[in-house]
């Protein structure tokens, strides 16, 4: 029986079976028994088809992995873990973001600390204006959950205070081609920061602002599911907003 989404995973990037065959340095034959029969690559070419054409593993061999072993790939994904956030120094915040050439993403309630920087803002624009997509989620300052937020923080109204900041300062970055702003009414267990396959997740800890929980450093790798999590909360969070007005 055909492998399906291997096939039509190739299709959506338009390789032909020669054309993957010389990407991997394999003979031809190999690749028509991978799509025309499911024969199973080795793991080293499996994870060579998975990143060329930018699918899980385990989506297109779905029984390829086992649970333990999809657990020590999505181990090897956590690059770092910083204590606080404010443990994360400036010079990274901007590496992460200068990493992003397609995506560029940020969910958070106030991320005032980003907003304040002018350094990262000039970097969001001349992202975008090369072709990178800017995506910046902040919470609604109306909607209860930011209130709720506060309170936990011991900051009451100050939360929405510094989101109203933080949408200030970013001023017309959202006139730029290529970024926009949602806002959201999501309770967020965590903010992330995402560069394409790269992400800062600052978890979120009851009774703590986020600048004193901890951070953890992702980097996607196929076969890996512990990234993939975060970046499709991010697409969740992103589907649920609303645009932001100037109102």
């Amino acid at each position: 029986m055909p492998n399906e989404r291997l096939r039509a995973a190739m299709a959506e990037h338009g390789l032909t079976h020669h054309a993957l065959a010389e990407d991997l340095g394999v003979n031809v034959k190999s690749v028509e028994r991978w799509v025309l029969n499911d024969l199973l690559p080795f793991p080293r070419n499996r994870h060579a088809i998975a990143k060329r054409l930018d699918k899980e593993e385990s989506y297109l061999w779905p029984d390829a992995l086992t649970r333990d072993r999809a657990a020590a790939v999505s181990e090897s994904e956590i690059v770092k873990v910083y204590p606080q956030r404010s443990d994360v120094p400036s010079d990274e915040w901007r590496q992460l973001l200068s990493a992003g050439n397609s995506e560029i993403g940020i969910l958070v309630y106030a991320g005032l600390f980003l907003a304040e920087d002018a350094g990262i803002q000039r970097l969001l624009r001349k992202k975008a204006k090369a072709g990178a997509r800017i995506r910046i989620l902040l919470g609604d300052p109306l909607d209860q959950t930011v209130l709720n937020r506060g309170r936990e923080e011991g900051i009451g109204d100050a939360l929405a205070a510094k989101i109203r900041n933080a949408v200030t300062l970013y001023g017309d970055l959202a006139t730029v081609d290529g970024v926009e702003f949602r806002l959201h009414r999501t309770v967020l267990y965590n903010s992330i920061f995402r560069a394409d396959d790269r992400l800062f997740v600052n978890t979120h800890i009851y009774g703590l602002p986020a600048a004193q929980a901890p951070v953890w450093y992702l980097r996607k790798i196929p076969g890996g599911e512990l990234a993939t999590h975060y970046l499709e909360s991010f697409e969740r969070v992103w589907k649920d907003s609303a645009p932001m007005t100037e109102d």
